[in-house]
């Protein structure tokens, strides 16, 4: 009978060991590639959600994106000034994951210095959350088709250089989306944006990098 209580002591604890195991959280940091955008239902299929899936219950993951935005500061829509800049640090992430340059390649809004140095400052803004989280840079999946002057061609000459350069300079971790996505533009419905299957594609990929 005491080998029976001993046992279910030991069970006990170790149910409310797992349940006060520490979470870790991964926030998406990104543009309307990464909200959903074109989606049926950006909330269950984004790629974030998809990689909250994947990754499982020892994870929660925030999707940070916001649709049209640019990482330089004197972009048309500079993500500094979204509501998801904020939640960032508000949600004291342990991960961060960012993908932001495709918007940036539009003609009105490249400038390359001005997008190295934007990069830098929000990787040490970033750096300032109390929970010194592990950022990884990604490089921009392919723009298959330029569209809204999105191109591919500023992509793979002007913004791809650039993030690993910082990422080398900082010592981050890079995801290639760019060249694990190039196949995959029969799954880009307007050649900018994944459809449903892309966005778990993708999503299996950061987990892929997240989990090593």
């Amino acid at each position: 009978m005491k080998k029976l209580i001993g046992l279910s002591i030991i069970g006990f604890l170790v149910v409310v060991s797992s349940c006060t195991q520490k979470v870790i959280r991964v926030v998406c940091v990104g543009d309307s590639i990464t909200e959903g955008y074109g989606l049926a239902v950006q909330s269950k299929t984004g790629y974030p959600v998809e990689l909250d899936s994947i990754l499982g219950p020892g994870y929660t993951v925030l999707n940070s994106g916001r649709s049209a935005t640019t990482l330089q500061k004197k972009g048309d829509f500079p993500y500094w000034i979204c509501k998801e800049f904020s939640n960032d640090f508000v949600f004291r992430p342990n991960i961060m994951v960012i993908m932001l340059g495709t918007n940036d390649t539009k003609p009105q809004n490249w400038n390359a210095s001005r997008y190295e140095q934007d990069y830098q400052a929000l990787i040490d803004t970033f750096r300032t959350i109390p929970t010194h989280p592990q950022i990884y840079l990604c490089l921009p999946v392919p723009v298959f088709k330029t569209k809204w002057g999105i191109n591919d061609s500023t992509v793979v000459n002007g913004v791809i250089p650039i993030v690993e350069k910082l990422a080398n300079a900082n010592h981050l971790p890079v995801i290639d989306l760019y060249h694990d996505m190039l196949d995959q533009g029969a799954n880009f419905t307007d050649s900018i944006h994944p459809n449903e299957y892309a966005a778990k594609v993708m999503a299996g990929f950061i987990a892929k990098e997240i989990e090593k």
